[in-house]
């Protein structure tokens, strides 16, 4: 079957620069990716190569359909979508969008576009200066990371009730659990007014004078039991984890 013909069973039988754009990555898929050794078809194949055409163009892919036409399971076609994609060394591209639509959310976007940047910037900011041009946060882990969030800070405070599978959204974003949940801790760390749920203030007297704007700049006392704001602070701990993790990237 050539790319044409699943193009159309997509519904982009109209899309001829998709097509083209497809039709070239599966033939380096061909010189570069021997997609027998995972038991990937030809026409499971070319599917892979039309979703990622159209998420190099950012045009809207019914990612259910695609698996459903590929004849695989969802999670051994996302396997065989990440495989293909690192082996013809395309980077994955994970948009707010597709996202907000796979999951039935729309309303969500603004909100997650708005803590997508406020983290950015705040985590720019927190570098030193040799460190900020080489930095990259725009990996599909955190779009994935901030869009979860957002769903639970709105499911939390009862403005919209979402249904988030966090398996799902790991494999999309073809990452590990451990480093998606280094990214969310990082993330409400530095921007709980955007993604945290709910946080008591504390007495002044409690503070001890720890009253910094940005959260990794707070002291974390070794000595005593852990306190009230420990889950803080191994969020804290947790999130320059991830800050070494992004810098080695």
């Amino acid at each position: 079957m050539d790319m044409s013909r699943i193009a159309k069973k997509l519904g982009f039988s109209e899309s001829k620069q998709l097509i083209l754009h497809a039709a070239e990555l599966r033939r380096l898929a061909d010189i570069q990716f021997d997609s027998s050794i995972i038991g990937i078809g030809e026409i499971c194949k070319a599917i892979i190569c039309l979703e990622i055409a159209a998420s190099r163009m950012e045009v809207i892919f019914d990612h259910h359909a695609a698996v459903k036409l590929s004849g695989l399971f969802e999670k051994a076609y996302n396997r065989s979508f990440n495989s293909m994609q690192n082996s013809i060394g395309i980077k994955k591209k994970l948009h707010i969008r597709e996202l907000a639509i796979q999951f039935g959310c729309i309303r969500l976007i603004p909100f997650v576009q708005k803590g997508l940047s406020l983290y950015k910037d705040r985590f720019i900011a927190s570098l030193p200066p040799s460190r900020k041009a080489s930095t990259d946060i725009m990996r599909p882990v955190f779009t994935a990371a901030g869009f979860y969030l957002c769903a639970k800070r709105h499911n939390y405070m009862k403005i919209l009730q979402l249904k988030i599978d966090k398996s799902k959204l790991i494999e999309l974003a073809g990452t590990s659990e451990y480093e998606f949940s280094s990214v969310s801790a990082s993330m409400t760390d530095l921007c709980f007014d955007v993604f945290g749920k709910t946080k008591e203030k504390r007495d002044s007297k409690e503070d001890n004078g720890n009253h910094d704007v940005l959260p990794e700049k707070r002291r974390v006392d070794d000595d005593g039991p852990l306190s009230d704001d420990g889950e803080e602070r191994l969020a804290c701990m947790k999130r320059k984890q991830m800050e070494k993790h992004v810098l080695e990237e």
